[in-house]
């Protein structure tokens, strides 16, 4: 299944990307997410846009964000 990803992270303050409007958990999360997951993410984008679209605080997905995300992920049951 297609990343909804059009390469212009910036995370807003909970962490939610201004570019694809995942939030980072389940950015690390969607190369191992199962169809089904990824295809509950896809159908909660449109709504979550809507909701966060036009914040101005947003800030680059750093590399510590990444592997908070990461560490938060592992100890999560698999899906």
């Amino acid at each position: 299944m297609h990343s909804p990803c059009v390469a212009r992270c910036g995370l807003d303050d909970n962490d939610y990307c201004m570019g694809c409007f995942r939030h980072i958990d389940e950015i690390v999360a969607w190369g191992s997410a199962s169809d089904a997951r990824k295809a509950e993410i896809l159908a909660g984008l449109a709504e979550r846009k809507a909701r966060l679209a036009g914040g101005d605080k947003c800030q680059t997905l750093s590399r510590q964000k990444w592997l908070e995300a990461e560490a938060r992920l592992a100890t999560q049951e698999p899906d």
